[in-house]
């Protein structure tokens, strides 16, 4: 199990890539963090989610 924003999840063996696309962001819109430490968007591909990882994913929002 994965946890995602506190969620316990069944998506280990999954790509940061394919967590953003199940819990429908968008890569370009959001920043992760995985076990503590801030995932580069340039690895959302090749990082792969192992059993007991935490995840926070957190969008950005516009505004003034």
């Amino acid at each position: 199990m994965v946890k995602i924003n506190g969620e316990e999840q069944n998506l280990e063996g999954c790509t940061i890539s394919e967590v953003l696309s199940h819990v429908g962001f968008h890569p370009g819109r959001v920043a992760v963090e995985r076990n503590g430490a801030i995932v580069p968007k340039r690895l959302y591909d090749e990082t792969i989610l192992a059993d007991g990882d935490s995840v926070e994913i957190v969008g950005f929002v516009g505004g003034g």
